[in-house]
């Protein structure tokens, strides 16, 4: 009786205190919490994210190009920096570096597309079936890439100095960053007259394409004058369109006696 006594009395204080508030309970005897060695909590640092991987800054191409362009004084340096340049992606499928072919004091440029296949293997631009034709075409009033004479002679080069894969046609992005190179070209051979053969030299030069609405007519390009013209190797899939080709030829030929 005495031991179920005592657990209701204890019970009864129990409840009694839980009603007054009392939320800890503490032992009989008491505790000198001053003399209890500190115990400070252990501070768990905290994970380091790595630092951000700091992305390369864009390379500006164009403005590359641009700089390497306006430093050439001659074409063997400007051809050194060409073949130099490493951000043509171009340049990693192709065989060898194109850079052009003719007499650099004649009055005639012509400016093409990029090398084919053969001019891939050859280092030469137009040495192709095109090419061939394109020798036909000139000998036809008079002009030959292998002669000495200024008057007689022609220099040829492309917009683009390495093969695009499968010969597509270059894009956009390609154009406009060889384009200082280009324009460089033109300046220090300095000719007369530049023929643009196909879509991509007058998109590069004129900022315009559709050779079959712009070719025969003369236009004024980096201060000089220039006939878009039908490329060779179209001529050879649309042979129909020579008789145009053969009229821009004779006006060429007609311009050139007006500079003699």
């Amino acid at each position: 009786m005495e031991a179920a006594s005592s657990y209701w009395n204890d019970r009864a204080l129990l409840e009694w205190q839980v009603e007054l508030g009392v939320t800890d309970a503490i032992c009989d005897a008491p505790v000198d919490r001053y003399a209890l060695e500190t115990q400070r909590p252990k501070v768990v640092a905290a994970a380091i994210p790595p630092p951000p991987i700091a992305e390369p800054a864009a390379v500006d191409a164009v403005a590359l190009v641009q700089a390497a362009a306006e430093q050439a004084q001659d074409l063997p340096s400007l051809a050194a920096a060409m073949e130099a340049f490493e951000l043509c992606d171009l340049k990693k499928g192709a065989h060898k570096f194109v850079f052009s072919d003719g007499n650099p004091a004649a009055r005639v440029m012509i400016v093409g597309e990029a090398p084919g296949r053969e001019e891939d293997r050859a280092g030469k631009p137009f040495v192709g079936q095109a090419g061939q034709l394109l020798d036909k075409m000139l000998a036809a009033i008079g002009l030959n890439r292998a002669t000495e004479d200024p008057a007689q002679s022609i220099y040829i080069t492309n917009v683009l100095p390495w093969r695009p894969p499968s010969n597509r046609t270059p894009d956009a992005d390609e154009i406009a960053m060889m384009l200082p190179f280009l324009n460089r070209h033109v300046a220090l051979v300095d000719p007369k007259i530049l023929i643009l053969m196909g879509n991509t030299p007058c998109q590069a030069l004129l900022g315009r394409a559709g050779i079959t609405r712009i070719r025969g007519q003369w236009m004024d390009v980096l201060d000089r004058s220039a006939m878009p013209m039908f490329h060779p190797a179209y001529l050879l899939r649309q042979t129909a369109a020579k008789r145009d080709a053969w009229a821009d030829l004779l006006a060429v030929q007609a311009k050139l006696k007006t500079l003699t």
